[in-house]
């Protein structure tokens, strides 16, 4: 029976992080969203905060903390900025989430500690241009020389394929469409032939980066191969599963920050001599979204108990992704009406939960993908 009461040192951490993001990201997150600025200093600071290790082990250099409490800090970040619960959640989700499970001893010590403390800014790729949700036929490409690996190809829509230290990458070492033919790399950023490219100009999330990863003759050593050669593909699919709790807990946030801009504003307006929550068509939208939120909510919940018992959880962390998402971009938008015309400005939070909702609904699969995970395991 899972239960949904917050422990007291969820309550702790939902508490340090929110004034940590008052005081930290409130005052420029819309500067940072304009000039399209990754602020990397305060993920040094997140580090210190534990925010940036939250799944990994203490002996790491992590918080050793679980689920319930990772979703609790994604949500109060994203609250305030999607932007930031991003990075934060594709750092630890992705790539900190893939050394983890799938590091052996050596490559935790070598970069868990680093990329938890915050020092270290972790990129994770899988996209390429032409193979989104098509990951088998990729083509960047790692071929086997002597002690080393030498990879080819390009990397799209990566968070941190710039500014990120280290990368675990999915690169081709078997035929096309074969799931036993992908492996998973580990790339340290100032290795000669690995760089970043094009940066994205995006709708939404514009503080967190996202970039192409480029690499020509990029020779790496065997000991930073991740598992076993050709289980890239499979290892990464279990990381997805982690990593859609991350991306439904911003959706989450964004949802819920939305709304409380909207509450508040709705008591403030006054129209026809008196405040426009008055009125039943507000009401409504706020119950509506209220009601939303609560129902995501109890999914995400779901799939982070199954998660934190190591139980099969593929469907409901699709589950949660696609219904939490998609509640994000319903809230947000919501909001903005409420809002009326001022919610069209960036004179006032609500525009800009309603660019950066969008993006969860994208990210790490999209909604059709989710459903289609979803049907499979029903049809099964």
């Amino acid at each position: 029976m899972i239960s949904f009461e917050h422990t007291e040192s969820q309550n702790l951490i939902r508490n340090t992080v929110k004034d940590f993001a008052e005081k930290y990201i409130r005052p420029d997150f819309m500067e940072w969203d304009e000039s399209q600025t990754l602020p990397r200093d305060l993920f040094r600071s997140m580090g210190e905060l534990g925010l940036m290790g939250i799944l990994v082990p203490e002996n790491y250099g992590g918080a050793g903390l679980g689920y319930f409490e990772y979703i609790v800090a994604i949500e109060e970040i994203a609250k305030v900025c999607g932007s930031i619960g991003l990075s934060m959640a594709a750092h630890n989700s992705l790539c900190t989430g893939h050394i983890l499970y799938f590091g052996n001893e050596a490559q935790k010590q070598k970069w868990l500690p680093k990329l938890a403390g915050g020092e270290w800014l972790g990129a994770w790729g899988l996209t390429e241009a032409n193979t989104g949700s098509d990951a088998m036929r990729m083509q960047c490409v790692a071929k086997k020389d002597g002690n080393e690996w030498v990879i080819n190809g390009t990397k799209n829509w990566i968070t941190h394929g710039i500014s990120g230290d280290v990368a675990v990458v999915l690169a081709r070492t078997g035929e096309l469409l074969d799931s036993n033919g992908i492996t998973a790399f580990v790339v340290e950023r100032g290795t000669p032939g690995f760089k970043g490219g094009k940066k994205e100009n995006k709708l939404g999330m514009r503080a967190s980066e996202t970039a192409e990863l480029i690499f020509e003759d990029c020779r790496i050593p065997e000991e930073n191969v991740l598992g076993n050669v050709g289980e890239g593909f499979k290892q990464a699919m279990k990381v997805l599963d982690g990593g859609r709790i991350s991306i439904a807990s911003l959706a989450m946030g964004i949802a819920k920050g939305a709304f409380d801009a909207s509450v508040k504003y709705s008591q403030e307006r006054q129209q026809f001599g008196k405040p426009i929550s008055n009125f039943q068509a507000i009401g409504f939208k706020l119950a509506d979204m209220a009601t939303s939120i609560e129902a995501a909510e109890m999914l995400i919940y779901q799939a982070a108990y199954l998660k934190n018992h190591n139980k099969p959880m593929t469907r409901e962390s699709a589950m949660a992704k696609y219904y939490a998402s998609e509640v994000s971009v319903k809230c947000s938008t919501e909001a903005v009406q409420i809002f009326g015309g001022y919610g069209y400005t960036k004179d006032f939070p609500v525009e800009k939960f309603y660019r950066d909702s969008k993006l969860c609904t994208i990210g790490e699969g999209t909604s059709e993908i989710q459903k289609l995970v979803i049907a499979r395991s029903i049809l099964r």
